[in-house]
């Protein structure tokens, strides 16, 4: 029950579920009491052509043995606008019918359609008059089905709006999105209440699973807007296969304008960390550091001197080894200048 309740939080399946349950009512009602759908037998019109050729036939050596205009006249209804082509084809290859009864036939159908077209015009006269009164009967059925598709449609978008207000940011946010909320909710180090020198300048990154193209980088500026260099964090590492991507380890840089090279250190999860083979090769990529809350490492070039520290990290959970990647991490980046 509380699995159920977890995934109707989820707008998109509250949204999805709204729209079933409606289509499913709206068929319920449109197609079995509004306008229900009515079966009636096949007629001759329904019949293949060839077919429609042979009930002609027979109606019309039924006719030549009957001289029933009532019935010759219903028959020819039957075939409907596919009547009058099929006697010409009769007429001009008979076969077994005669050229006597086929006009006979004609004759008879067409003295009766003429005695009944003066009635028929006064019943569409009256269908007319009673028609606008269940015109009137089919707008209110309309307007009541539309009523209650709009209520039904302010139900779902009042709750999703309330709904959407009591949710957390992390619920509807993007990852990448996610993590710059995250990290405008979190308080830099005051490094003069530690007794240290106040930073240069200080920025604050957060990594949230889901985001694999995460890659920080931020501008190192003197008081007076100098360019001094630049410093970042991005994905160095993932393990395990699919998506998103697992991060394992992380790589933190540092660069000197005044300096020729870059320096680079690699944050490492618990596993990456106690892993030989995997720490072996990321080694190669910078000096490896074990990523731990509140731990502090330090990049120095010529000038400039780099305290990363780890704000705040989880661990993710899945098909892979215990802490062996982040759903989360938190790092800022405090820079002095020689």
């Amino acid at each position: 029950m509380d699995a159920i309740k977890e995934q109707l939080k989820n707008p998109l399946i509250v949204g999805v579920t709204g729209f079933v349950v409606g289509l499913l009512i709206g068929w319920i009602v449109v197609g079995w009491v509004i306008w229900p759908v009515q079966w009636n037998d096949a007629g001759p019109s329904d019949l293949e052509k060839s077919w429609q050729e042979d009930y002609l036939r027979m109606a019309i050596d039924a006719y030549a043995s009957s001289s029933n205009q009532a019935e010759a006249l219903d028959r020819w209804n039957g075939l409907e606008s596919d009547a009058q082509q099929l006697l010409d084809k009769i007429a001009v290859s008979p076969d077994l019918n005669t050229p006597e009864s086929i006009n006979a036939f004609s004759q008879a159908v067409s003295a009766t359609i003429s005695a009944e077209t003066e009635a028929v015009e006064g019943e569409v006269e009256a269908e007319s008059e009673e028609g606008a009164g269940a015109g009137g009967s089919n707008i209110t059925k309309i307007l009541v089905l539309c009523g209650i598709v709009s209520v039904l449609t302010v139900v779902v978008v009042v709750y999703l709006f309330i709904f959407r207000r009591r949710k957390p940011f992390s619920d509807v946010l993007s990852p990448a999105a996610q993590a710059q909320e995250y990290t405008s909710q979190t308080e830099p180090t005051d490094f003069a209440a530690r007794g240290d020198d106040p930073p240069m300048t200080q920025f604050m990154t957060t990594y949230m699973q889901g985001d694999d193209l995460f890659d920080d980088s931020f501008s190192i500026d003197s008081s007076t807007g100098e360019f001094l260099g630049e410093c970042g964090v991005g994905i160095s590492e993932a393990i395990g296969v699919g998506e998103p991507k697992k991060v394992a380890a992380y790589e933190v840089w540092l660069f000197d304008k005044n300096d020729i090279q870059t320096v680079t250190k690699v944050l490492m999860s618990d596993h990456a960390h106690s892993d030989d083979t995997l720490r072996d090769r990321l080694e190669k990529k910078g000096e490896p550091f074990l990523a731990e809350p509140g731990a502090e490492m330090i990049l120095e070039t010529a000038t400039l001197r780099l305290v990363a520290r780890v704000v705040d990290m989880v661990y993710g959970s899945g098909a892979t080894p215990q802490r062996s990647f982040f759903e989360r991490l938190t790092l800022e980046l405090a820079v002095w200048q020689k």
